[in-house]
């Protein structure tokens, strides 16, 4: 498989999306499913590119790649930055969600969409590199 790179910056968020939305739908995926996809990727691109990059004064790119299985979709994004493992944050409490977003604590919402978005998502750390898969099950979203 290969990976397609792209500068670790907010411009890279657009084609990014159009990678991931083009993967979903050779991969047969409905429109609900695409949609919670790139919402997913999305979400976690940008944590990488604001909290990985630019908050910790870093460059590098973002890599992705799509793998196509008979059984499912996986959309892989890989990065350099610091270290940013989507399992280390606290979560928001849905009863949180309900309350007026000044009330609300900071941070999370986007991880809690993302993992809400797929099926699985996945970190490692491989070679310096930190990777992110995210897994939709083909025969549960075409």
């Amino acid at each position: 498989m290969e990976l397609q790179s792209y500068p670790g910056d907010l411009d890279a968020l657009a084609p990014i999306r159009e990678f991931v939305k083009n993967a979903a739908q050779r991969a047969g995926l409905n429109r609900k499913a695409t949609y919670n996809l790139c919402l997913a990727v999305d979400e976690i691109a940008t944590n990488v590119i604001t909290h990985g990059y630019e908050e910790a004064g870093l460059q590098g790119d973002l890599r992705i790649g799509a793998e196509i299985k008979p059984e499912r979709l996986i959309i892989y994004l890989e990065d350099t930055g610091k270290s940013y493992h989507p399992d280390s944050f606290e979560l928001p409490a849905l009863e949180d969600l309900d309350e007026p977003l000044e009330a609300r604590p900071i941070g999370g919402l986007g991880i809690l969409l993302a993992k809400s978005g797929v099926d699985e998502l996945n970190y490692s750390e491989v070679d310096n590199k930190h990777v992110h898969q995210f897994i939709v099950r083909r025969d549960q979203h075409a």
